[in-house]
């Protein structure tokens, strides 16, 4: 690829992963005003709620059979158009099976999505020559915490869901549309890797290259992940509220702190992989996240409560785009885009076990006991952070390399 080219590439994926946190941000911020419009109950609301993560685990396990025969960049080029129309359908329908079918072409449009998008990632890093995986992670941050802040003014100005989405879908859809035009797609190789003694597929005799043991910690890492994110998302509200005794208002703060941290995190992130290596920086953002878990345990009351969900920010905004980045090195040329659709999939597990599991917990035991779990678990991610580290860690074509030499086993500067 021409310098131009990475460039253009790596700006359009910037604002595809942007206009992906604005969408699912208010998705998810508007979910009692869609439960309000349609009449759902608090019984079959799980139910939907479920389905989209469902749906886009499908879609990304479709996704590794499609990229087989078309590029990423194809399949990011009409998913993105789907999840924005699928939005506004959310916000349009009448009757309940009306947002039934729209949930469920936003989760399979998602899921495709999500998959794609990482795929380029991981594919443009390895031609950058260095991390840049966590920059658009943070643009993805950002456009979650643009969206949140949409769905806010419409809550507070009562506006109805259509007229909140549609300014939003008419302004991102043709700048989605315009930029994918400028997608880059990494070389595609036959390159796959091996563990010693087996043949491209591993032990299960799969032909895509991509072996289930060496990927498994990296799954693991993904679940965990996710699971101290919907931790957050889902129950550090009701906690400051009912454990730690503050307003309703104030306990609005913790989740607004926490994006805000992982947004500044990802955006300087990158710098410390490259100084540090991906293994000291997941190692660090494992124990940070970890402390967080334990502060917000432990909290004697509203205020460092909320200083616990703020260092959970730093400590879990650089897990995930460090997976799927081990992932590209663990499995280069083809076989990356199989071992990043697997990968994803996991990003879902982590999101549908991590409410339920901490609201099961809090009703048998304690609110405040319950967020020992996640923090055990996302601690369980120093154990595996060697994992981050490949021997085929070196990256592409010299693009960029003279400021270090190996990214992801230490990054050493030259």
């Amino acid at each position: 690829m021409t310098d131009a080219r990475l460039r253009h590439g790596r700006g359009s994926l910037a604002l595809s992963f942007f206009a992906q946190g604005v969408a699912f941000a208010l998705l998810v911020t508007r979910i009692p005003a869609i439960q309000d419009r349609y009449g759902i109950s608090d019984g079959l609301l799980p139910a939907f709620l479920a389905a989209v993560p469902i749906l886009a685990g499908v879609a990304s396990v479709v996704t590794e059979r499609l990229v087989k025969r078309i590029p990423p960049s194809a399949v990011l080029r009409w998913a993105q158009p789907v999840v924005l129309l699928a939005l506004l359908a959310v916000g349009g329908g009448s009757e309940v099976w009306h947002v039934a079918v729209a949930l469920g072409v936003f989760g399979l449009a998602v899921g495709a999505l999500d998959a794609s998008m990482n795929m380029l990632g991981v594919s443009l890093q390895r031609a950058y020559g260095r991390s840049i995986m966590l920059g658009f992670h943070a643009a993805y941050s950002l456009g979650g915490i643009t969206g949140a802040s949409l769905a806010w003014a419409g809550a507070h100005w009562d506006l109805s869901l259509l007229v909140s989405y549609l300014p939003v879908v008419l302004v991102l859809l043709p700048v989605a549309l315009i930029g994918s035009r400028w997608y880059a797609d990494g070389a595609r190789g036959d390159a796959v890797a091996r563990e010693p003694g087996e043949g491209a597929g591993g032990s299960s005799g799969e032909t895509s290259g991509v072996a289930f043991k060496l990927l498994l910690p990296l799954c693991l890492v993904m679940t965990f992940a996710y699971i101290g994110d919907s931790t957050v998302s889902n129950w550090s509200a009701k906690y400051l509220e009912d454990v730690l005794g503050s307003s309703e208002e104030l306990a609005t703060v913790p989740y607004n702190a926490y994006m805000v941290t992982t947004l500044l995190g990802r955006a300087v992130g990158d710098l410390g992989v490259r100084r540090f290596g991906a293994v000291a920086v997941v190692r660090c953002g494992a124990v940070l996240a970890a402390v967080g878990f334990g502060v917000v345990a432990v909290a004697p009351g509203a205020w460092v409560g909320i200083a616990g969900f703020t260092l959970l920010g730093v400590g879990l905004c650089v897990i995930v785009p460090q997976t799927f980045a081990a992932a590209g090195r663990l499995f280069p040329g083809a076989s990356s885009d199989a071992a990043v659709a697997r990968l994803n999939i996991f990003n879902y597990v982590g999101f549908l076990i991590g409410s339920p599991l901490v609201g099961a917990l809090g009703d048998l035991w304690s609110y405040r006991g319950a967020m020992v779990v996640p923090m055990v678990l996302v601690l369980v991610t120093y154990w595996y952070a060697r994992s981050f580290e490949a021997d085929t860690g070196r990256y592409g074509d010299g693009h960029e390399q003279p400021r270090v030499v190996d990214v992801g086993r230490g990054g050493h500067e030259v």
